[in-house]
């Protein structure tokens, strides 16, 4: 840091600009002061945490609030159900918040800590006038690492647009070694593009043939853990299989955040409906439904009911569900909304759909929140990514990798958060944004619409695990808690081993990895027992 950049910092704590520390290449925790209060924060993804107390005791590990560790098991039901995106301040333990990403912590002698917003997004007029600063955002944030590296760097290859833009960026300054995974259930054209990106850059690339024993959810004697629950806890003998070529290196780069950084969801056109913009909203629905050969009627309906019910309205609906049990079991219509209720809304006992209703009815009162669609969205999802990546911490640390995220750095964020989110929400390229900012990228990269999946495996994963999966949901606190029915989870468990449906899989998922994590696989015992 030069002199001019140290007096502009030392002149936006004394004026309490908190927003102007946030402002640096990479992720970092921030801590300043004054002579009136303190503030500190981390990243805008929450990939570095800060936890706090009601009574101002703040930190960067939970372990060093030293404070008494208690699950909160009402609200790890209800994020099973309805998803992490309405508590952005819940920590997944009793008495103890979390500072949302996009957001800073303030702190005064004799006052409650006080939440800063610092998200600081300055607009850009359309995509062409934002790709050219998320170009070089994001450029500078592989690029940077891979150089102080001095080393060869590993690096994700999947073959999708995300991952093969960074390998391609760090190839370009440094030597990288990428890895890719694949067995009997994985798309052959992920490995056949990861390939091909691997010719093109000319980097070492080494593609990892998984077998069933690399299934999700084996959960081995010994998996590490952490004290927030991972969804990528499942997949761990998948990625030590595939990473093991990679151990050891200075760094690891990962394509993770692309997806929300890179795009938006269906919240554009209920953003378009909420700003009186119909036309437009109904023209683009249209033109999508029909590329995709989906009716286009029931699914504009739904947007626009989802648009005119807002935030509050569609969360009240969702209490009204579960308290009067009217919950849809068939699929919907689909498009994006506040709050869906999944199948894991129907494994609730009365007891478990109470407790989750006063949660949601909790978070409808709350006007924090920002009420429009693709604005909630954008941060919920990053927030839920950022989530995922801190929550695989342990795992890395046992591997041997030392992961890095440059999509979930502040000024990609940013740069890409600048750019409307309706002109990053493509029709007929996907992912606009990469391709008007990165133009050099090989046109038959770009060109990529389709995208892999990880359900065959987690399906095949069911029907493999089920017997050690069923125990595990028998024992697991939320069922013997009396919030989820064991008899439904059950029921549920034994339709996806057979392969008689692929729905529910992904709330499935999250029930698994939630209750593994409870059941003494490393945190608190619910014995009584202090962490």
């Amino acid at each position: 840091m030069g002199e001019t950049e140290l007096h502009r910092v030392l002149v936006a704590v004394r004026a309490g600009r908190w927003e102007e520390l946030t402002g640096w290449p990479g992720s970092y925790w921030v801590l300043a002061a004054n002579e009136r209060e303190r503030f500190v924060c981390g990243d805008l993804a929450g990939l570095r945490p800060v936890y706090y107390t009601a009574n101002g005791t703040w930190a960067t590990h939970l372990r060093l609030l030293k404070k008494r560790l208690v699950p909160d098991l009402a609200l790890a039901a209800a994020r099973v159900v309805a998803g992490s995106d309405h508590w952005p301040g819940r920590s997944p333990y009793e008495g103890i918040n979390l500072v949302p990403g996009g957001h800073g912590l303030l702190l005064r002698v004799g006052q409650a800590p006080q939440l800063v917003d610092v998200t600081a997004i300055q607009p850009a007029e359309d995509l062409q006038s934002g790709a050219a600063q998320f170009g070089a955002t994001l450029t500078q944030a592989v690029q940077y690492r891979v150089r102080a590296a001095g080393a060869t760097v590993g690096a994700d290859l999947s073959g999708g647009l995300d991952s093969s833009a960074a390998v391609v960026l760090a190839s370009q300054v440094g030597q990288v070694h990428a890895v890719t995974y694949t067995d009997a259930y994985t798309s052959a054209e992920d490995a056949s593009f990861a390939a091909r990106i691997a010719e093109h850059t000319d980097i070492e690339h080494t593609i990892a043939h998984g077998t069933d024993e690399d299934l999700p959810f084996s959960f081995p004697t010994g998996q590490p853990t952490g004290l927030e629950p991972a969804l990528g806890a499942a997949l761990f003998e998948m990625d030590r299989t595939y990473l093991a070529p990679v151990t050891g290196l200075p760094l690891h780069l990962t394509g993770h955040g692309g997806d929300v950084v890179l795009d938006a969801t269906s919240s554009v056109w209920v953003r378009l409906l909420q700003d009186g913009k119909r036309r437009a909203a109904h023209r683009q629905i249209v033109a999508y439904a029909r590329m995709r050969n989906v009716a286009p009627g029931p699914f504009w309906n739904g947007l626009k009911d989802t648009a005119a019910l807002g935030r509050t309205g569609v969360l009240e609906k969702a209490v009204e569900q579960l308290e009067k049990n009217r919950l849809q079991h068939a699929p919907g219509v689909g498009g994006w909304s506040w709050c869906r209720l999944g199948t894991a809304a129907s494994w609730l006992t009365p007891d478990g759909r109470a407790q989750v209703a006063t949660l949601l009815r909790q978070a409808a009162a709350d006007t924090s929140p920002p009420e429009r669609a693709d604005e909630f969205d954008q941060w919920a999802a990053l927030r839920f990514t950022g989530a995922s990546a801190r929550g695989w911490a342990p795992y890395a640390d046992a591997l041997g990798i030392r992961p890095v995220y440059p999509y979930l750095d502040n000024t990609v964020v940013r740069a890409a958060f600048a750019v409307p989110s309706e002109t990053r929400r493509g029709l007929y390229t996907f992912k606009p944004l990469l391709s008007a900012a990165l133009p050099n990228l090989p046109d038959w990269l770009l060109g990529r619409r389709s995208k892999g999946s990880f359900t065959p495996q987690r399906v095949m994963a069911f029907q493999q695990h089920r017997t050690q999966l069923g125990y595990l949901l028998a024992v697991s606190p939320l069922v013997t808690s009396g919030l989820f029915d064991h008899d439904a989870v059950a029921d549920t468990l034994a339709q996806l081993g057979q392969g008689r449906t692929p729905i529910g899989s992904a709330d499935m998922h999250q029930l698994l990895t939630v209750s593994w994590w409870l059941t003494g696989a490393g945190i608190c015992s619910f014995t009584g027992a202090s962490c």
